[in-house]
């Protein structure tokens, strides 16, 4: 794409991205920029998301489905996040998930995610 001195643009096109197989429930497409990465996170029914926190702050945007989330290191707090709605989710703060139906979510991270780069995320691959 277009250059302005040592910085340069790039465009992606979400069905050319490799399709990463995290789980038998769970694949992902990841962009990522020097201070924040976009993922397509795919998770079929049923598929749970263990409890987890991390210090990057989050966007989940659900394009296609439903996520039920249960918030806070006793997961009292749960909400359900559907097609066209947008959860925030500070830095640290703990989450666990659950797709209620097959479900395609939007998740923006800042900073991106090193353990989901170097496949250190351990939690997700079980």
């Amino acid at each position: 794409m277009s250059t302005t001195g040592e910085r340069s643009v790039t465009w992606y096109a979400w069905d050319q991205m490799p399709k990463e197989n995290v789980s038998t429930m769970l694949d992902r497409r990841l962009i990522t920029g020097d201070r924040m990465m976009l993922a397509h996170v795919y998770l079929k029914k049923g598929c749970i998301v263990p409890k987890h926190q991390h210090e990057n702050e989050q966007l989940t945007y659900i394009l296609e489905g439903a996520l039920r989330f249960w918030i806070g290191e006793d997961e009292s707090e749960e909400v359900v996040v559907h097609a066209g709605e947008v959860l925030h989710i500070p830095s640290m703060v703990f989450h666990k998930a659950e797709a209620l139906e097959d479900t395609l979510d939007v998740d923006i991270f800042d900073p991106p995610r090193q353990d989901w780069l170097n496949k250190t995320d351990a939690y997700l691959r079980k």
